[in-house]
């Protein structure tokens, strides 16, 4: 392993996924950049416009044309929109009342996966398990090979009930050979950021300011804690992207287990 450290350096210490516009929102005008190293994302919310609005409804994500063609497995697919629109409904439920149908909601949210860049899984594999068992002789984490990284690039908005768009955001993130858990699936790493991704843009809804901006780690509150751990969400139609599988998927990620060995449900929603 000790080529480890100065090739990872070499590599900038993540997946490169370029922040493309493909056009799955209904406009781009106004976004503002965050200046991201690690976390690429544009972005806009109107707060002013938000401040009323009670209700809310998350649609199933899609994925595009350009993101399905990486990945082999349908199922695979499903497994990153589903964490993503599970992300989407916990994190929102700290402000709004989650509803299971458009017609019922004021504010509306459409996500796209854009772009999956697939995880090397043998790669991720024999990284997983050699830091499992480095794990027992010494407390230091040991960094991932710095090869075969998986990225995930995703669109989303948020609409009125007559079209208004009242935020949108276009984000990109590479998994980093240090901190992310390798795991032996092609969407290993796009499984993990999809909930990264889900938490920036609930953030920006619930807040009605950039996600990017002040102290990077904040405690989650306690609905949103609860169903992280694989509790039930606050609110009823949350259960339609099932149930976070929690501790276990946490200790799964651990020794390199795929997603899909603790997340069952994996619906896919082309576009």
């Amino acid at each position: 392993m000790h080529l480890v450290w100065p090739l990872a350096l070499m590599m900038g210490g993540c997946a490169n996924v370029p922040l493309d516009q493909a056009n799955t929102l209904a406009s781009y005008d106004g976004l503002t950049s965050n200046n991201g190293k690690m976390t690429k994302a544009k972005y806009k919310v109107a707060p002013a416009d938000l401040a009323s609005l009670k209700t809310i409804y998350i649609e199933p994500v899609a994925i595009s044309p350009a993101a399905a063609r990486s990945v082999k497995k349908s199922s695979d697919q499903g497994l990153v929109a589903n964490a993503l629109g599970r992300a989407l409904c916990v994190g929102v439920s700290d402000r709004y009342t989650v509803v299971d149908s458009p017609e019922n909601a004021d504010i509306t949210v459409h996500a796209t996966v854009t772009n999956i860049v697939p995880t090397n899984a043998t790669v991720a594999g024999v990284s997983a398990a050699t830091s499992f068992g480095a794990g027992f002789a010494t407390s230091v984490p040991v960094p991932r090979i710095p090869i075969g990284l998986g990225g995930l690039a995703v669109e989303a908005e948020a609409t009125s009930r007559d079209g208004r768009q009242l935020g949108a955001m276009v984000w990109a993130k590479g998994a980093k050979f240090i901190g992310d858990d390798a795991r032996a699936s092609q969407v290993g790493d796009a499984y993990s950021l999809a909930s990264k991704f889900g938490d920036d843009f609930s953030k920006m809804l619930v807040k009605g300011k950039s996600p990017f901006k002040g102290f990077p780690v904040s405690l989650p509150s306690g609905q949103k804690l609860k169903s992280n751990l694989g509790g039930k969400p606050k609110y009823a139609a949350c259960e339609a992207f099932g149930r976070s599988p929690g501790l276990i998927d946490m200790a799964a990620s651990q020794v390199g287990a795929p997603p899909s060995w603790t997340d069952k449900r994996r619906p896919v929603q082309g576009k």
